[in-house]
């Protein structure tokens, strides 16, 4: 009889001893507490987990997560290179090493006789991780750097891929894809219910909360489907602390971050015909906020609830060059539209639903213009 997707995830978990749990940095809130939810199951399992993200930035609101200081923007000693000397001849006397000009020099010097190239092999180990699993990642693209430095290790490693959306490429050798959810932690804490030996603690019952909270606007989306409701339920009583994540997501902000918001609202313009939403902020906004872009964090969800008939959201900013004219982006765009291929002639990062990006000796006038011709283009 054939595994069904939740006895494939089990059997490949209980054969994998090192893991990699990855997402996106535009999909930090569910997304990041799915992963770090794993992460403690896997734990508990005994297994050596890391968690990456590329470029990853921990939000101010999301750091009372336990274990979120672990993860890594970047991913090192994946492999290691070894060579091999046949010292049977010429044993080794010495051994020393010096860097120049960016070449390693490795220097032998035998107790007697000569070493030869004949001697000499090269090798090279496997990589340290032998699954990867991916959370709320609708392609492998989507992972940026760590992805586009790593190809072998996505191509010659099985993928477990979690996520709830209908962009999903389905890439994994195994998908966990419920389009029936409202996040990842929600099938996340419907796998782990279900294995006999886990115990969900009031800690991991919070880290699950945390994401469905974040991917239901805190269950004020419309529609909400009666299980995600009784998933909440039954995380509360297994101890989530809801006034404390709420206490953190929502009643955290900062005094210059509201300032800011404050600045992009009034700035706020809207373009009907291209369904589009768009703010400035300008280096004398930050100033007189005291803020920093990580204070933009959130203002999406803002925007998008002044103004929910649009199908794409633009912000762009000055920040902190002065010697060069840059302008930073951020656009989050609907399922009808893709934010990297609008995007891609100023080399964006992100994933189809929202890219960020930086354009060099320009202003933000013109960066807008210039935004606003792409997305004319794309809608003919």
């Amino acid at each position: 009889m054939a595994l069904n997707d939740f006895q494939q995830l089990t059997k490949t978990l209980e054969e994998s001893k090192y893991i990699l749990l990855m997402f996106n940095s535009s999909e930090q809130g569910d997304a990041l507490a799915g992963a770090l939810a794993l992460k403690r199951f896997l734990t508990k399992e005994h297994k050596q987990v890391d968690i990456a993200c590329s470029d990853f930035v921990l939000p101010k609101n999301l750091r009372f997560l336990p274990g979120s200081e672990t993860i890594q923007p970047e991913l090192t000693h994946l492999q290691k290179f070894i060579l091999k000397v046949d010292v049977s001849k010429a044993p080794i006397d010495t051994l020393s090493y010096d860097v120049k000009d960016n070449w390693l020099s490795i220097y032998l010097t035998p107790k007697h006789g000569a070493i030869t190239r004949q001697e000499l092999r090269t090798a090279q180990t496997t990589f340290k991780y032998d699954l990867i699993i991916t959370v709320g990642v609708p392609d492998l693209e989507s992972l940026g750097d760590i992805f586009f430095n790593n190809t072998d290790l996505f191509y010659k490693t099985p993928i477990i891929n979690i996520d709830h959306q209908a962009d999903n490429e389905r890439y994994g050798h195994i998908n966990l894809v419920d389009l029936t959810t409202t996040s990842v932690a929600e099938i996340i804490y419907g796998y782990c219910k279900n294995i006999p030996s886990m115990v969900i603690d009031a800690e991991l019952a919070t880290i699950l909360l945390t994401g469905m909270t974040i991917a239901t606007k805190s269950f004020k989306q419309p529609h909400l489907a009666p299980q995600t409701l009784a998933a909440a339920g039954e995380l509360v009583e297994r101890g989530a602390d809801r006034e404390k994540i709420i206490q953190h997501l929502y009643r955290t902000r900062s005094v210059s971050a509201l300032k800011l918001w404050g600045h992009a609202l009034t700035h706020l313009q809207t373009d009907p015909a291209l369904g589009l939403v768009c703010t400035t902020l300008t280096r004398d906004d930050f100033v007189r906020s005291g803020a920093t872009p990580e204070d933009l964090h959130g203002m999406v969800d803002e925007l998008l609830s002044t103004a929910p008939e649009a199908h794409l959201i633009l912000i762009l900013y000055e920040y902190n060059d002065k010697d060069t004219k840059k302008i930073h982006g951020l656009l989050t765009v609907n399922k009808n539209f893709d934010a990297l291929k609008l995007l891609k002639a100023f080399n964006p990062a992100g994933t189809k639903r929202q890219a960020s990006f930086i354009m060099e000796n320009t202003n933000l006038q013109e960066t807008e213009e210039k935004i606003k011709e792409l997305i004319q283009t794309a809608r003919k």
